[in-house]
């Protein structure tokens, strides 16, 4: 059981894990952002302007911040390690 909780609380992500989160960041924030600012213009209210963007984020925040499977597609193959002993 313990392990089980440290396997789900460690996050292990590959590179390429990191560099899917990081587009789905940068595209779902500026996306965010424009509607956000235009249905507070069209509503003329701050109030819908920072609900919606605080909606948004809420739930990008449950999209890239566990683990999921899908970050670690491609793990990361590391080498043996060497013997350093000269010969």
């Amino acid at each position: 059981m313990l392990e089980y909780i440290q396997k789900v609380f460690e996050g292990k992500i590959d590179f390429e894990g990191q560099n899917l989160v990081e587009q789905i960041v940068r595209i779902t924030l500026f996306a965010a952002t424009v509607v956000s600012f235009l249905l507070g213009f069209a509503l003329q209210s701050l109030q819908v302007t920072f609900g919606a963007f605080s909606v948004v984020t809420v739930a990008l925040f449950l999209v890239v911040l566990p683990p999921w499977p899908m970050y670690n597609r491609y793990p990361v193959q590391w080498l043996p390690a060497q013997d350093t002993k000269a010969k």
